[in-house]
Parts: structure tokens; sequence; C-alpha cells
């Protein structure tokens, strides 16, 4: 991982992984409490990534599906759940287009941190940590903040 420099100094705020999922929205909570310690703004990111099959089932659907839109409704539902109608100054929220793990750790180069959920809402509930999360804790170019569930320890069972 490239370390920071003392003449590059990290004013990127904190970056937030939001899927929709009870995790993504626990990372919010924690991103507008460390926002005064950590400094900067706090950068909620949905990303999206369509599927490659998408345009070939399309016409025999008659359905319109838009995932960018759909991705903008959870990012928004999201805020909306965790923080109302009192959103913190520094907010700001994007939707952008990609792999999730891929546009957070792009994200992280000039972040100060990155929280992320340890699991979104696919993949295997027994996991302590999503792929998603996991891409991130491994790879982002900032301090990350992994945020469990209550109980996750225990469910691990004893560490040595």
């Amino acid at each position: 991982m490239a370390e920071a420099s003392e003449s590059s100094p990290r004013d990127g705020g904190i970056v937030v992984g939001v899927d929709g999922s009870p995790l993504s929205i626990a990372a919010l909570h924690w991103a507008a409490r460390l926002e005064s310690t950590v400094g900067g703004p706090i950068r909620a990111i949905a990303a999206w990534h369509p599927p490659t099959n998408g345009v070939a089932f399309a016409p025999y659907t008659g359905v319109e599906w838009n995932p960018e839109d759909d991705a903008r409704e959870i990012l928004e539902t999201a805020l909306t759940e965790a923080f109302g109608d009192e959103r913190p100054e520094a907010l700001t929220a994007k939707v952008v287009e990609g792999f999730p793990a891929k546009v957070l750790i792009d994200a992280s180069r000039g972040a100060s941190m990155v929280l992320v959920g340890s699991r979104g809402l696919g993949g295997f509930m027994g996991l302590l940590l999503g792929s998603v999360s996991r891409a991130v804790a491994e790879h982002a170019q900032c301090p990350v903040m992994v945020v469990h569930a209550p109980g996750d320890a225990e469910k691990a069972g004893p560490q040595e």
C-alpha cells in the first residue's frame, strides 16, 4: 500500500460505501460521529454495475430497468434512514458506475478514511466480511473502518 507523505495531506474526508444494508446505514452513523475528528466532508457513495446480460433480456421483459436510478434511490433512502432531515452539513452523495470494491478503493485515494459495513445485501450471511468490505480493507489507500453487526465477534468464536 502506498504511504501518504507529509506533503500530500489527506483532505478527501470520509468515504462511506452505501448499499442500503443496515450495516451501511450504521457506517453512515459512524461517519457523522467521526467527522469532527477526521475532518473533511462525508462522501456517501453508492456504486452500481450493469448486469452483463441485462441487454439481452431487456426486449423480453417489457420492463425498463435503470440500475443507476435504483442506486440513486437506495442511496437517498439510506441517507434519509440514517439522518432524517438533519443531514451533516459536509455530506455529499454520489452514485458511481463500477464494481463497488473498485469504486471505493479508487475513492480512498486522498481520503482520510473509508467506512464500510462488514456485509452487504448479498452473499453468505455467516461470513464476518463480505467480498466488498474485504477487498476495500485489503486495498484501500487510507485507513478503513469495517462496521460489524452487534454479536459478530461472538459468532466468530475465540480468536487466538
